[in-house]
């Protein structure tokens, strides 16, 4: 197998980066943070999944390529070890290609509806404020609903320090997009997180205007869909 990639290691660059990146308006590592924060509702957070587990097989498939390159680059003997490698590095880069393929057909189960939505749907209807996105992007992180006990006063307080106006918090409350968990008392601090809803709109607050997946081919130097068997 493949050794895995180190947490700072660069991440594999995938055939479908692209379909993804044009309907959701996010480049892949923005999307990665975002689900790791939790801020994508149920479909984007398991595309996002299935993506990273393509971008690991992809990373096996380099792995072999780059193997096999380094076998047939003349560095080493040629005798009959040296054909026992090459055939068995042959083998396992096929395995990790199917692996790969496999990976990306799961992607674009995931990917496809999601497609389908996003071409059914009016650009710029009912878009995000940049000061309710922001808003958003704050209590996605945490936040808290607070009332002072002496004033009365009530503030919105992220977990990253960030404090939202109370009447803000009301406007996206009515918009269905937060929710506050009431099982707290206020003057404890009452939890605040984003809905399905606020997700939603989170995420498409910044997709650009043409949300059709373009139907380029893959990007060059990738491989096909269906690699050839060795015979």
């Amino acid at each position: 197998m493949p050794p895995q990639p180190a947490p700072s290691a660069r991440r594999a660059v995938t055939q479908l980066d692209h379909r993804i990146e044009a309907v959701t308006g996010h480049d892949i590592d923005t999307l990665w943070a975002y689900r790791d924060r939790g801020v994508l509702d149920e479909p984007h957070a398991q595309l996002v999944d299935r993506h990273r587990t393509l971008a690991n097989a992809q990373i096996g498939v380099t792995f072999y390529l780059k193997l096999l390159n380094r076998l047939t680059s003349g560095e080493f003997p040629v005798d009959g070890a040296l054909f026992v490698r090459i055939d068995r590095t042959a083998d396992q880069l096929e395995e990790a290609a199917d692996a790969r393929d496999a990976a990306a057909q799961k992607v674009l189960a995931a990917l496809e509806p999601i497609e389908a939505a996003a071409a059914a749907s009016t650009p710029d209807v009912g878009r995000l404020s940049n000061d309710d996105q922001a808003a958003l992007l704050a209590i996605a992180g945490g936040a808290k609903l607070h009332e002072h006990l002496l004033t009365g006063r009530l503030s919105v307080t992220a977990s990253s320090g960030t404090r939202i106006p109370y009447p803000q918090m009301q406007q996206l409350e009515h918009a269905g997009q937060i929710v506050r968990d009431t099982s707290h008392p206020v003057h404890a601090g009452q939890p605040v997180s984003l809905t399905d809803a606020g997700r939603a709109a989170l995420l498409d607050a910044r997709r650009t205007p043409t949300t059709h997946a373009p139907k380029s081919p893959a990007r060059p130097g990738a491989s096909p869909s269906t690699p050839a068997k060795r015979r």
